[in-house]
């Protein structure tokens, strides 16, 4: 077997400094399109449980499309197929302190507009979970729907999202590696510059496979936190919030 451990160990323990800047670049597009995908969801679950149709259906055609398409051909599509049709370019843009590039926009637009169809999901279902004696107590208490969702409604509900939402960024971890199509050079097009330098195929797509193995663990290891975390708040949380809407219709009823 041709296997140098000397190629392996060097660019494990001691990468270049194309390695680092596709690490580097692969954890800012994954938390950048994280958090697109994350507002994306928040709004448009907002809106899936509006009752207003002119609200709904264009969130149940969102999130048909980017659930029913490779995200491959989203990727694709928003950065190469936009542009030859001339409908649209992404052109690098300046912003002072550096330059982002046109790919680099459109992997993180493609990225984010795919999570945002899962998170969508992901918190109607957060939202739907938590009791609705919630809801009435604090519409009794004169509170208007953004004051309820972002005071008593979306605390309660983020506990049951946690676990989904950092399944998704594993997940988004992982997916950056398909934005290499548009020359996006993140963590997998970097070692394949490097293996047409030095034709040590093997050892450099081990090393890479380990790099994704570290984050995602690394991560693992912050979700488990998370959980934990929010889990205590909820144990001693829970009891007090189902008693909410009781008391409050209590107290209404003694003025």
């Amino acid at each position: 077997m041709n296997f140098s451990w000397d190629v392996f160990w060097q660019y494990l323990l001691r990468p270049s400094d194309i390695y680092l800047y596709g690490l580097w670049l692969t954890c800012v597009i994954a938390v950048s399109a994280m958090l697109l995908g994350c507002v994306l969801g928040l709004l448009a679950a907002l809106m899936r449980l509006s009752s207003n149709p002119l609200l709904q259906y264009p969130v149940r055609f969102y999130v048909w499309l980017m659930r029913g398409t490779p995200l491959l051909v989203q990727v694709v599509f928003l950065y190469t197929a936009l542009a030859a049709g001339g409908i649209f370019r992404f052109e690098d843009l300046d912003l002072g302190l550096f330059i982002l590039p046109g790919n680099i926009q459109a992997a993180i637009i493609a990225l984010g507009l795919n999570e945002g169809a899962y998170m969508a999901e992901i918190i109607r279902a957060g939202i739907g979970a938590v009791d609705r004696g919630q809801y009435e107590a604090g519409k009794s208490l004169g509170m208007t729907f953004p004051k309820l969702m972002r005071r008593i409604v979306l605390p309660q509900a983020f506990r049951v999202i946690v676990p989904p939402l950092g399944n998704e960024f594993n997940v988004m971890l992982k997916n950056t590696t398909l934005v290499s199509v548009i020359g996006v050079q993140e963590l997998l097009l970097s070692t394949q510059m490097v293996t047409s330098a030095t034709f040590r195929v093997f050892e450099l797509y081990l090393v890479v496979a380990i790099y994704f193995l570290a984050l995602t663990t690394l991560w693992g290891f912050f979700q488990r936190w998370l959980e934990q975390r929010f889990g205590k708040s909820d144990g001693h949380a829970t009891a007090p919030n189902r008693l909410f809407g009781r008391q409050a219709m209590k107290l209404l009823r003694g003025r």
